[in-house]
């Protein structure tokens, strides 16, 4: 994938978004596609289809920009995105720490701006807790298919880790509008 086509402008603190994403929502996906066999991993609420489940939190899954559309359970609000806050739009609920060692999980909450929900998106792509600087959003290592096995889409967990160059791959993500992926799709 070559994001060099990418038109981009910075947002705040080291916080980079597509120029079309200004007024659009955005998903958040790793730069690597990893072992995707759709369309790599996105920030995404636990749950599918009628089970989605704020109250389980965040993992990173397959993202849904493949279908045409951002999936409403990984659209976040951009807007809020450089100030730090991942609100997902639809389900009104901010990510939200659940702590800063590593191995802490990504709740969702009520946004209410507490330490917990402020992050900060840095130009190489990590995504740290303000509070907890050094440690980033790591999605898992491991794989394993929705719905039981059965279906195409992808799961991985979503840990806060130490931040390293030997995890970019999982830890370095960007934010994309549906114009965006269908850019770098070429279609």
């Amino acid at each position: 994938m070559n994001y060099t086509n990418l038109s981009r402008c910075a947002l705040g603190a080291g916080f980079l978004l597509s120029v079309a994403a200004l007024s659009a929502d955005v998903e958040v996906t790793l730069k690597d596609r990893l072992d995707g066999n759709l369309n790599g991993y996105c920030l995404d609420i636990r749950g599918g289809g009628q089970n989605i489940d704020p109250s389980q939190g965040l993992q990173a899954h397959t993202c849904y920009s493949y279908r045409g559309d951002l999936g409403s359970d990984q659209a976040f609000d951009p807007e809020l995105m450089a100030g730090g806050e991942f609100k997902v739009i639809a389900f009104d609920v901010c990510a939200t720490m659940e702590g800063t060692e590593a191995g802490a999980e990504v709740a969702l909450s009520a946004c209410d701006g507490n330490e917990l929900q402020q992050f900060d998106f840095a130009s190489n792509g990590s995504i740290s807790p303000t509070s907890a600087p050094g440690m980033c959003l790591t999605a898992g290592n491991e794989t394993t298919f929705g719905m039981g096995g059965t279906s195409p889409h992808q799961i991985k967990t979503l840990t806060l880790q130490q931040c390293s160059d030997t995890l970019a791959a999982y830890q370095e993500w960007y934010a994309r509008t549906q114009e965006d992926y269908d850019s770098e799709e070429g279609e």
